[in-house]
């Protein structure tokens, strides 16, 4: 695929492959005078292994482009890539199988099943990830262990901080072991202890794991602990450092 990378923001030699690409990618939201354009060209490339945050205002399409990164929503125009690969193009079936095997998304809101336990909870992820029988406990353990949360696997959502909870979203959305973790304002929720936790399970998640992470924020100390730091504005990316 040859393409025109001229004014994209990148931190990609020129023989790598980002893990994930967004070229050109427009998302207008309905029609005529009522249309909201979202997104108006914009162009990111990420490599692989590293800790990416999104910013910009309320209502600037940072959540918009997080959901065409993670095959939730497809572009008005544009594609994006994921190791090289099209996915604006393929079917809502390949989409679907690359967000079980590849992806992992963690959300504003906890989204945990109030009644399991924190276990049940990342172990139920898996039977959605079609992770076999045979793997599920090792893996609900071992991600739950990962984020300092095996001790108290057995306790429910509503016997757990805000932090806490937060942690078995985390260890839900990697225990498939997926390769890139996208997270939608995911310290908003907490207190600035509570999301520095979060944060240094992302950096390790990076650090010892190989795993890449973009995330969106409005908070200035997060900006100071990720590798990159992309402002939308106006529909378009730019990269600050």
């Amino acid at each position: 695929m040859q393409v025109d990378v001229s004014g994209i923001p990148q931190r990609v030699t020129p023989d790598e492959t980002p893990i994930i690409e967004a070229v050109g990618v427009v998302r207008t939201f309905g029609k005529g005078s009522a249309a909201v354009h979202a997104l108006r060209g914009a162009n990111l490339r990420i490599s692989p292994g590293r800790l990416v945050a999104l910013k910009g205002r309320s209502g600037s399409g940072k959540t918009t482009l997080l959901n065409m990164l993670g095959a939730l929503d497809r572009p008005t125009d544009g594609a994006i890539y994921f190791k090289g690969n099209d996915i604006t193009r393929w079917s809502d079936r390949q989409r679907n199988e690359l967000r079980r095997t590849e992806l992992g998304l963690i959300f504003q809101s906890f989204a945990l099943v109030p009644y399991m336990s924190a276990y049940e909870n990342v172990e139920f992820g898996l039977r959605i990830a079609g992770v076999p029988a045979a793997r599920r406990k090792a893996y609900a353990e071992q991600a739950l262990e990962f984020v300092g949360l095996k001790a108290r696997m057995k306790h429910r959502p509503y016997e757990m901080s805000g932090g806490e909870q937060q942690r078995v979203a985390i260890a839900r959305a990697i225990s498939h072991r997926p390769s890139l973790l996208l997270a939608d304002e995911p310290t908003a929720e907490l207190d600035s202890k509570m999301g520095l936790q979060v944060m240094k399970v992302f950096k390790d998640l990076v650090q010892k794991e190989g795993m890449t992470i973009v995330l969106t924020t409005h908070d200035p100390a997060i900006m100071e602990i990720v590798d990159q730091v992309y402002a939308l504005e106006d529909g378009h990316i730019v990269e600050e450092g």
